[in-house]
């Protein structure tokens, strides 16, 4: 059913859902648009709406080949809506679901458009502060580039400034999607450019691998691991492109590279990434190290509904997820101490086809079990040693005393 939104916009059918609001297809002056509905309850939020107007100069003035413009914005009674261009094609978060990994030279010819858009964004001074495979839109009416990847557009730029608002996250509260935020932001520190680089090479890795290099489990446990640990090598690619991959995963902000040169980089490494098929790694097995560190989640509905992704709880607290995944998390941040403990397991180590996970369940049942067999084996070549030494002793010749000697007297 159509609405009007604003006196200018008609939005007419519903694209998706999220955490935020809603998308719709709709219309306007100068044809069809995408509509970004925000929900009701934070367009009553006059703080939030206030942002909204301070925000408009920034977000109207980013235009880019590889950012999905804003083109207006609507504050309207209790209607509070960004109006942005429309991508015909699907978000990069679907393609890898269906795919599960791309070969490496789409994945990095993508994360390049991606990387594009955020140089031109913090030339402008705006932070994007949630870079995922959902926010990456691939316009399937676009020519087809390197390893046969649409052009990758960034979109949903402001909506988590927006809703950082200090009234509704206190300074101990965290905004972000865990599996890809940077160490400086569980620490409480202010996001600058280099989250997005640190969110955009996570990213990167999911496409390559199939995961992120840090998720899995709880999402104090993923945070923990942003901060401790250190990502694990993937094998069958190319080490300049592991090594781009770890500078800018790089613990300390100023380490990793700024977008503009990322995306250069990126694109020299395409030549040498042509024809390489998509790595053979297994994903970690989410399931059992979940079943450790948070044994009280609930089964999965019985209606055939899809699990929600580990580490992306809602953003919004009673909002209705959206029925694929779920965008944002609200947390607080965790005390020093709790960093330092670590998080259990490693860090999501890719392993090769069929191998057991290091500090999986399955991983330590088999260690157990060789533990197991090696304190049989020590045992019974124990026993054999001591069978051993009894029969030698009991075969050797025993001394006896002399006989007694008798005298007879005459």
């Amino acid at each position: 059913m159509a609405r009007k939104i604003g006196s200018r916009y008609t939005a007419h059918q519903i694209l998706g859902r999220g955490s935020a609001g809603t998308v719709w297809l709709g219309e306007g002056p100068e044809g069809p648009v995408a509509i970004k509905l925000l929900r009701e309850d934070l367009a009553s939020d006059q703080e939030l709406v206030g942002r909204f107007v301070q925000e408009r100069t920034a977000l109207l003035g980013l235009e880019h080949p590889h950012i999905v413009t804003v083109r207006d914005l609507v504050v309207d009674g209790n209607d509070l809506a960004l109006v942005m261009d429309l991508v015909r094609g699907t978000d990069l978060r679907t393609r890898l679901e269906r795919e599960r990994r791309l070969a490496p030279e789409a994945a990095v010819a993508i994360t390049a458009d991606v990387a594009d858009a955020l140089a031109a964004a913090h030339a402008a001074g705006v932070v994007h502060r949630d870079v995922k495979p959902e926010n990456v839109l691939l316009d399937m009416q676009g020519p087809l580039g390197p390893g046969g990847a649409h052009p990758a557009l960034l979109t949903d730029f402001g909506v988590a400034k927006l809703i950082d608002a200090p009234r509704r996250t206190r300074a101990t509260k965290i905004i972000g999607t865990p599996d890809y935020l940077a160490p400086e932001i569980v620490e409480g520190l202010p996001p600058r450019a280099s989250v997005d680089i640190y969110a955009l090479a996570t990213v990167l890795y999911e496409l390559l691998a199939g995961f992120t290099p840090f998720g899995g489990g709880h999402p104090g446990a993923v945070l923990r691991r942003h901060v401790t640990e250190t990502v694990v090598p993937l094998p069958g690619i190319p080490e300049e492109l592991w090594q781009l991959i770890v500078q800018c995963l790089a613990k300390a902000p100023a380490s990793r590279l700024r977008a503009s040169e990322l995306a250069a980089r990126l694109r020299e490494q395409l030549p040498t990434l042509a024809g390489l098929p998509p790595l053979d790694v297994d994903e970690p097995d989410l399931s059992e190290e979940a079943a450790e560190e948070e044994p009280a989640t609930p089964a999965p509905p019985a209606g055939g509904e899809p699990v929600r992704r580990r580490g992306a709880v809602s953003l919004v607290q009673g909002s209705r997820p959206d029925s694929n995944r779920d965008t944002h998390t609200s947390m607080r941040v965790p005390a020093p101490d709790e960093l330092a403990g670590g998080a259990h397991g490693t860090a999501r180590a890719p392993r090769s086809a069929g191998a057991p996970r290091p500090g999986s369940a399955k991983h330590r049942a088999a260690v157990r079990r060789r533990r197991i067999t090696l304190g049989v084996a020590g045992v019974a070549v124990a026993a054999l040693v001591s069978a051993g030494a009894w029969w030698a002793t009991s075969d050797s010749p025993q001394d006896t005393p002399p006989p007694a000697s008798t005298s007879s007297t005459p």
